[in-house]
């Protein structure tokens, strides 16, 4: 589910709402409906959504912030607004309370300065507070001769992948400047340096262990996540550079369709939630099926022996790795190659004995030969997938023949002897169109002299019919004890939440490309990209808990909309003019209010006195400021 934003004009008056929406398969295609709306905010609602400067660190953490005398003092009647006539040496009766400041100011000199980004920061670093990072790197990390706490530089460099910042040099350069993290964090911008950021990075990898576990500890707390389940996969990322000092940087098959660039792969382990547990790194070169002992003994080590399933596609199965899995008394739900459906063929077109998991999916337990004792086959069949995978061989099927066709009329046209030149060209057609290339049959016809003259282009029956029946199908093997098919293709479906966290990693948190050439340097690197996902997953969870639905995406560019500025205010203080710095978060628009009313989440309130210009004594300064009479 994910929000959606409503415009609406009524009287001239323009209003937004937020609509939480679904997509649904249909008869006609995928459609989207509205499951709620979230209505809108009233005044007191928009008032909780601020607080103190002071409580800034409460704020962060979702805790009730301190009421502090001087707070409680600012909201006693009269203290609201300025007085409206008089002099300005004539505060009101309760202005002598020391809380408040009167200053007589030059509002034609007003002038606002340094707008920076506050929004989106100001989630990624609620978000750390909740996980409750904060503590464990303070911690882990303590306090030495460094003049910036290595907690707050790993919180500024998490952050920053949040919000898709590539490398720790633009971050040091251009990004820390343009946000508002220098007040968040408290550490200047003179202090952050491409230097600071990268030995931060040498400091935080030490610790992978341990803030894997910790996370692990606060999903369980903050959303009552529970680990009976696993589910792995493997993606890569590549280098930009040659990457010479890496030994796992080498060239292999590459999800990125950068074959050219050295790469490394990466092993995450995730709840059926999405939800990352720990990740390893392996060579760029490495199999996925080889990665899988590696991952399930140190998952054992670092977490103890459990009966875990452990939920995989059919891309990391091999029979070694069933065994070995075995061996452990681990439960397993994995999928099964393609070829294994052929045994069950006319299964398929059976009408009977089908149970349906869900619309226009069927399931039942089937017997293959040849499987280790206790464990359960599921046959899966899908109308839906079906009709997709047969049109997508139907355009593969006419895409081969139009070049085929090509071919043949080039061979009509002019007759060649060159046998190797004929045969390449039709196999670089095929290759084009792999799918269709096991049911499309080429026959080259030649004359009497042995020239290659025309192409018999036919399709293979027997290969087309079985390609038919097997489209749309799915074969799962388990060992668990459920005695519902329906559930296990349930538990094997969420296998999507693997692959949705890879795509949010790449693409939201800029994961590629990688530019450290330095192992460790990579390691510590990808740790970043893990704990940024661990945020990014954990915002969509707390969106579920409180009907948001589970789209971060939408929140955090409408947040993203929320900015700091610094408004400089012209005084006459004793007869010289100077200058208020004040730093203000705007009020965020009212579609923005109510996402942050939502989620509980609320601002910094008031302006936040930051310096005093240096004093300009002039004449005419003090003419302009002077009370007038």
């Amino acid at each position: 589910m994910f929000l959606r934003r409503k415009n609406k004009k009524a009287r001239g008056v323009g209003h937004s709402y937020w609509h939480l929406c679904e997509t649904v398969r249909t008869a006609r295609g995928p459609r989207q409906r509205v499951v709620a709306s979230l209505g809108k905010l009233d005044e007191a609602e928009v008032a909780g959504l601020r607080g103190g400067w002071d409580d800034l660190t409460a704020l962060l953490r979702g805790e009730a912030p301190a009421r502090s005398p001087a707070a409680r003092t600012a909201e006693l009647p009269g203290l609201e607004s300025a007085p409206s006539s008089g002099s300005a040496s004539t505060p009101p009766a309760v202005a002598s309370t020391p809380a408040v400041q009167w200053e007589r100011a030059e509002v034609s000199g007003l002038r606002v300065e340094r707008t920076r980004d506050f929004g989106e920061s100001y989630l990624g670093l609620a978000l750390w507070h909740r996980l409750k990072l904060d503590e464990l790197l303070a911690g882990l990390l303590p306090a030495g001769r460094e003049s910036v706490a290595w907690s707050h530089v790993a919180a500024l460099l998490t952050v920053a992948r949040f919000c898709a910042q590539r490398s720790e040099l633009g971050v040091a350069e251009h990004w820390y400047d343009t946000t508002a993290l220098d007040d968040l964090l408290g550490v200047d911008t003179g202090l952050v340096n491409d230097a600071r950021l990268y030995r931060a990075l040498d400091q935080l990898g030490a610790h992978k262990d341990a803030l894997c576990a910790h996370l692990m500890t606060r999903y369980r707390e903050w959303f009552g996540v529970r680990f009976e389940f696993l589910l792995y996969d493997v993606t890569s990322t590549y280098f930009e550079g040659q990457a010479e000092g890496n030994p796992q940087a080498q060239r292999g098959y590459s999800r990125d369709q950068r074959s050219g660039n050295k790469q490394v792969c990466l092993g995450l382990v995730c709840t059926p939630e999405g939800l990352p547990l720990s990740f390893e790194t392996f060579a760029g070169n490495r199999a996925d099926v080889t990665t899988v002992e590696e991952i399930v003994a140190s998952m054992e080590t670092k977490y103890g022996v459990a009966e875990r399933i452990w939920v995989m596609d059919r891309g990391m199965v091999s029979e070694a790795n069933i065994a070995f899995l075995r061996e452990r008394r681990a439960r397993y739900l994995v999928g099964t190659p393609k070829s294994w459906l052929r045994h069950h063929e006319a299964k398929l077109l059976e009408k009977s004995d089908w149970q349906e998991a869900q619309a226009g999916l069927e399931v039942r337990f089937v017997a293959h030969e040849g499987g280790p004792p206790g464990e359960k086959y599921v046959l899966c069949r899908s109308a839906a997938r079906a009709e997709k995978e047969r049109a997508m061989l139907q355009r593969q099927s006419e895409g081969v023949t139009a070049a085929l066709g090509k071919i043949a009329a080039w061979l009509r046209r002019t007759p060649q002897t060159d046998q190797e030149a004929v045969g390449r060209r039709i196999g670089r057609a095929l290759g084009q169109f792999p799918a269709a290339a096991a049911i499309i049959q080429a026959t080259v016809q030649r004359d009497a002299t042995g020239c290659a003259v025309d192409l018999q282009i036919a399709s293979a029956v027997d290969a087309g019919q079985k390609a038919h029946r097997q489209k749309g199908a799915y074969l799962l093997r388990t060992n668990c004890e459920e005695t519902d098919p329906a559930q296990l293709w349930r538990w094997y479906i969420q296998l999507t939440q693997a692959e949705a966290a890879f795509r949010t990693a790449k693409s939201d948190l800029g994961l590629r490309p990688v530019f450290h050439h330095k192992q460790d340097r990579v390691q510590a690197h990808l740790l970043v990209c893990f704990l940024a996902l661990a945020m990014w997953r954990s915002l969509e969870q707390w969106m579920r808990a409180k009907g948001l639905g589970t789209c971060a995406r939408q929140l955090v560019q409408q947040l993203a909309g929320v900015k700091s500025v610094d408004v400089l205010l012209p005084v006459l203080r004793s007869g010289a003019r100077t200058e208020l710095r004040l730093r203000v978060v705007a009020t965020p628009e009212p579609a923005t209010a109510q996402l942050l009313a939502h989620l509980g989440l609320r601002l910094p309130k008031g302006p936040r006195l930051i310096a005093n210009a240096v004093p300009k004594i002039t004449p005419e300064s003090a003419q302009t400021l002077a009370p007038q009479h």
